[in-house]
């Protein structure tokens, strides 16, 4: 399972199973993504809003296996909701876990986490700009958002 594979709509693959980092503490993941790697993980999933991407980021520079062969997802915080947030999310996301680039960006959240499920405002306008942002391929030909579908 840990070698299986999706293919994304631009003919990416990304790893069926990932390492999730949700709850795991900054001090901490770093040594769970390192023992991940070990076992086989090559994905490895954190966000913005989980607090851990510095130590996320840590982990897989010192993993001993070469970047490329691993697929790093982050998340754009839910509150960002404008071109400049989010880049400024991205760019801050990008120097916390000292890479060069990711293999996927998402929203995390289409309504700001306060708003979810509160409010018919679904802050299309803000997801766009954020989308746009991603869609531009600022940081690194290998950075992408996939907005998409598997095949």
């Amino acid at each position: 399972m840990l070698k299986e594979t999706y293919t994304l709509n631009n003919g990416v693959a990304i790893p069926k199973l990932g390492l999730g980092t949700w709850f795991i503490d900054d001090d901490k993941i770093a040594d769970a993504v390192r023992e991940a790697v070990k076992i086989g993980y090559r994905h490895i999933d954190t966000a913005q809003a989980y607090g851990n991407e510095r130590g996320v980021g840590e982990g897989v520079r010192t993993c001993g296996i070469p970047r490329e062969e691993l697929f790093v997802v982050s998340k754009v915080a839910a509150e960002h909701k404008t071109y400049e947030e989010a880049k400024a999310g991205i760019d801050g996301t990008l120097e916390k876990m000292g890479l060069d680039y990711l293999d996927m960006m998402i929203i995390h959240s289409p309504q700001p986490w306060v708003k979810v499920n509160q409010s018919d405002d679904r802050y299309v306008e803000g997801n766009r700009a954020a989308w746009r942002l991603l869609r531009s391929s600022l940081w690194s030909t290998r950075y992408f958002f996939t907005s998409a579908i598997l095949r």
